[in-house]
């Protein structure tokens, strides 16, 4: 069965990180990330879990000072992002699409978490540290976090796994210094297929997190 751990360990992430003589950003270390990742829903203080609105992050953003993107500068900032994940994430398994000013990543839980459990495994850190370097440079953009699994099991199990996979990957992005005011964490079970349930390649599309990203306005 699953283990959902509760740990936060900032202090273990402070010390676990290294920086990247390539781009000079902060990286977790495999121990620190370890440590940070698959932390309980109620260990996550700050975190909009659950869904936040995204006026409300808006709100709280540009009133730290972040500016609001308006007019034709919002299609080109996403378009700017968008080449830079596509480039970040060649060959990762991870795909970017691009719905008007929205770019959505899909994880597969096949590459990302061992099976049943809620913890990022380590040889998916090096994605999530490309994510995140690309999210720190384009500060201007929300982040709507997204759990999803098949419908095999119990419905209760799997909409809990569904958010604590989510809220590990938020946690992961954060420990990287990506603002905790930019995300909203939700895990919605096997409420949201992708796929037919009714196979075993439609099961796998549908065990999943996506990241939403949407233009700060």
């Amino acid at each position: 069965m699953r283990k959902l751990t509760i740990a936060m360990a900032s202090l273990a992430a402070i010390a676990g990180c290294t920086t990247d003589p390539f781009t000079n950003e902060q990286k977790m270390s495999n121990t620190a990330g370890g440590a940070l990742i698959g932390a309980g829903v109620g260990a996550l203080a700050g975190f909009a879990v659950g869904g936040s609105g995204v006026a409300q992050r808006n709100a709280a953003l540009i009133g730290a000072g972040v500016g609001a993107l308006a007019g034709t500068a919002i299609g080109a900032y996403m378009d700017q992002q968008e080449a830079e994940l596509r480039a970040q994430l060649q060959g990762s398994g991870v795909s970017v699409t691009r719905n008007g000013d929205y770019i959505i990543l899909n994880m597969p839980s096949a590459i990302t978490f061992a099976t049943d459990q809620d913890a990022v495994t380590t040889r998916f850190y090096p994605t999530l540290n490309a994510v995140g370097v690309v999210l720190q440079k384009y500060n201007k953009t929300l982040i709507d976090v997204n759990g999803h699994t098949d419908s095999t099991g119990d419905e209760k199990y799997n909409l809990e796994l569904s958010q604590a996979r989510a809220v590990s990957v938020a946690q992961y992005l954060n420990a990287q210094g990506i603002d905790q005011r930019r995300f909203s964490v939700v895990g919605y079970g096997e409420s949201r297929p992708a796929a037919s349930n009714a196979t075993a390649e439609g099961r796998a599309t549908n065990r999943r997190v996506e990241i939403y990203l949407m233009p700060l306005t």
